[in-house]
C-alpha cells in the first residue's frame, strides 16, 4: 500500500500517476521476481516454529513452580521472536532483501547508541565547560569542523562506487571495531577517562563512519524495495527498527555493561560496540549481491541548467555524461529537511553545554538532559509511526509545515528562554524531522526515474548529515543561555525557511540551487528524445 494517493487528477501537474498493474508490481527492476512458494514455506515453517507446543510442562512429568516459570519464560520469548521475524519479513522483505538491510541498520544505531553511553563522561560533558573555551574550541575543531569537509564527499564517491556497496558497509563497521579497540587500549581505569590525543580522532572517526553508513543506506534502500510497499515506508521501518532494536535495547544493554564493568575499572559500552560493529559488518555482506548491479544509473545533480518553468523543457547544452537535475518539489524538500536538521543538531549538542555550564548539580543535569532527551525520543518515534501511515499527497507542502512548525518552536524558546518550552521543541523537531524525512523519500521516488534514486538519496543524506554538523556547531559556539542560543538558531532557522518558501514558489535565494526549475526535469547530457521513456 502507497502512502500517498494515486490518483494523479488530486494534483494536476505536480504529481507523476503511479504505475497501475499486477499487484506484485515492482519499481525495482534489479528485484529478481517473487514467488508465492517460498512465502505460502516460510508461513507453514512459522506456524510449525513458532505456534504453541502441544507438549507442556504436565506432558508425563510433575509440574513445578521451577518448570512451569522455565516453560513460560521459553514461550514468551520464542512468541517474541516470531513477532520481530515476522514483523522483519513482512510484506516480501525477506525475498526483495529488506530484511537483510534490516538488521546491519539495527546494528548501526546500537554501535551509536553505546558509543555515546562510553563516551558521555569523558567527550560531552568534559568539553561542555563555560569557562574552558580553549576545550570547547579543540572539541569543534577536531570532532565536528572536520566532517563538514568530508560530508560533501561521499554522495560523489557514491556514483564512482560501480561495486562494492556492500564492502563498503562491512568496512564502515570493521574501521569503528579498530577504533573501538584502539579506546579500549588507551583506557585509564583510575580516572575514567581516555588521553585527548586518542579520544578525538577516534569520536571523529566514528561520527563519520557512523554517517557514511547512513549515506549508504540510503543509496541502496531502493535496490532492496519490496513490490508491495513503497520507499517512504522502507525507510520508516528502517528508522523504527534502529530505533526500537538499537537505540532503545542496544543503548540499555551499554549502558546496564558500562556499570557492571565499571566496577573492574573497564569501559564496557566499548566491548559492546565491539560486539555490534563485529555483527554489523557479518550482516553487511548477506545483503543480496543485486544492490551491486549499477548498469544504466544516471547520477542525480542538484543543479539545473535548462529553463524553467512548469513544462519539462530540454537542455540548453547537452552535456557529454548524462546526469538528472532533481525537480523543483525534491529541491523544495530538501532546503526543509535541511533546515529541520541544523535545529536536530542543535538540540544534540547544546543542551549538554547549558547544563554543565551553570554549575548545576548532577541531578539537576540529568533532569535538563532526560527532559531532552526523552522528548527527542518521543518525538522521534511518533514521527515516524505518524509518517508510516499518513497520506503524503503534496510532500513539499508537507515539508515547508514542518520547517515552519520547528521555526515556531525555536522562536518560542528564545523569547521565553523557558526548559520546559525547549523540550516543547525538541519534541515538536523530532517529530518534524521523521515526517520531513518520509515526505522527501516520497518525493524523491515519485518526481525520478528508477535509475537516478540510488543517487539521488546518497546525496539529499549528504546533505542532510552536512545540515546536522551546521547545527551541531553552532551548538558549540553559542554562549550557554537558552534565549541567547535559541535566538541565534532562530535566525539561522528563518533564512532556511525563506529559502525553502521560495524554492516552493519556484524561486531562490541562491542561484541555481533553487526552485525555479520544473517539477520534473529532463536528463541534461543526452540528445533530445534519448530519456523519452524514463519518466513514464
Amino acid at each position: 500500500m502507497a502512502n500517498y494517493p494515486s490518483d494523479p487528477g488530486m494534483n494536476p501537474g505536480l504529481r507523476r500517476p503511479r504505475p497501475t498493474g499486477p499487484a506484485d508490481h515492482s519499481d525495482n527492476r534489479w528485484l529478481p521476481p517473487l514467488d508465492d512458494s517460498a512465502r505460502r514455506h516460510r508461513s507453514a515453517s512459522d506456524k510449525d516454529g513458532f505456534g504453541p507446543s502441544r507438549s507442556g510442562p504436565g506432558a508425563g512429568e510433575k509440574i513445578t513452580v521451577t518448570r512451569a516459570a522455565a516453560y513460560r519464560s521459553r514461550e514468551m520469548g520464542t512468541k517474541m521472536y516470531g513477532l520481530v521475524h515476522r514483523a522483519a519479513t513482512a510484506d516480501g522483505a525477506d525475498k526483495s532483501g529488506l530484511t537483510a538491510l534490516t538488521w546491519p541498520v539495527v546494528a548501526n544505531f546500537a554501535v551509536d547508541a553505546a558509543m555515546a553511553v562510553a563516551l558521555a563522561n569523558t567527550l560531552f560533558f568534559a568539553a561542555a565547560t563555560a569557562e574552558s573555551k580553549s576545550r570547547v574550541a579543540l572539541y569543534l575543531l577536531i570532532t565536528i569542523a572536520p566532517f563538514a569537509v568530508i560530508a560533501p564527499l561521499i554522495g560523489p564517491a557514491l556514483d564512482r562506487l560501480q561495486h562494492g556497496r556492500r564492502v563498503a558497509l562491512a568496512a564502515s563497521f570493521v574501521l569503528r571495531t579498530v577504533l573501538a579497540v584502539v579506546l579500549i587500549a588507551n583506557y585509564d581505569g583510575a580516572t575514567g577517562s581516555f588521553p585527548s590525543w586518542v579520544l578525538y580522532p577516534c569520536a571523529l572517526g566514528m561520527m563519520v563512519l557512523s554517517k557514511s553508513f547512513s549515506v549508504l543506506r540510503g543509496a541502496v534502500a531502493p535496490r532492496v524495495l519490496p513490490p508491495s510497499i513503497d520507499l517512504v515506508r522502507v525507510n520508516s521501518r528502517l528508522t523504527t527498527f534502529g530505533l526500537l532494536g538499537g537505540t532503545m535495547i542496544g543503548g540499555a544493554i551499554a549502558a546496564a555493561t558500562e556499570w557492571g564493568f565499571n566496577l573492574f575499572q573497564m569501559p564496557g559500552a566499548l566491548y559492546v560496540v565491539v560486539a555490534a560493529t563485529m555483527a554489523g559488518a557479518v550482516l553487511s555482506m548477506r545483503i543480496p549481491k543485486w544492490v551491486e548491479v549499477t548498469e544504466g544509473e544516471v547520477p542525480a545533480t542538484l543543479s539545473y541548467h535548462g529553463g524553467s518553468g512548469e513544462l519539462r523543457r530540454e537542455p540548453e547544452r547537452p552535456r557529454a555524461k548524462a546526469r538528472q537535475p532533481l525537480g523543483r518539489n525534491i529541491i523544495t524538500a530538501l532546503w526543509g529537511n535541511c533546515t529541520v536538521k541544523v535545529m536536530v543538531g542543535f538540540l544534540f549538542l547544546y543542551p549538554a553545554f547549558v547544563a554543565k555550564a551553570h554549575q548545576a548539580s548532577g541531578w539537576e543535569q540529568l533532569r535538563i538532559l532526560g527532559l531532552i532527551g526523552a522528548a527527542a525520543a518521543i518525538g522521534n518515534f511518533a514521527g515516524n509511526f505518524t509518517a508510516a501511515r499518513m497520506k503524503l499527497g503534496h510532500p513539499a507542502l508537507t515539508v515547508v509545515r514542518a520547517a515552519i512548525a520547528v521555526t515556531a518552536m525555536a522562536l518560542a524558546t528564545a523569547v521565553t528562554g523557558n526548559l520546559l518550552v525547549a523540550a516543547a521543541a525538541t519534541l515538536v523537531t523530532s517529530g518534524a524531522s521523521a515526517i520531513a524525512k518520509a515526505s522527501l523519500d516520497a518525493s524523491l521516488q515519485d518526481d525520478l526515474p528508477e535509475e537516478s534514486r540510488a543517487s539521488a538519496f546518497g546525496r539529499s543524506e549528504s546533505l542532510l548529515q552536512l545540515a546536522w554538523v551546521a547545527g551541531g556547531a553552532t551548538g558549540v559556539l553559542i554562549y550557554t543561555d537558552l534565549w541567547a542560543g535559541f535566538t541565534t538558531i532562530t535566525a539561522i532557522l528563518i533564512l532556511g525557511l525563506a529559502q525553502t518558501v521560495l524554492s516552493y514558489r519556484g524561486e531562490s535565494l541562491v542561484p541555481g540551487l533553487g526552485g525555479n526549475r520544473p517539477v520534473f526535469a529532463e536528463q541534461e547530457g543526452v540528445p533530445a528524445g534519448a530519456t523519452a521513456g524514463t519518466h513514464e
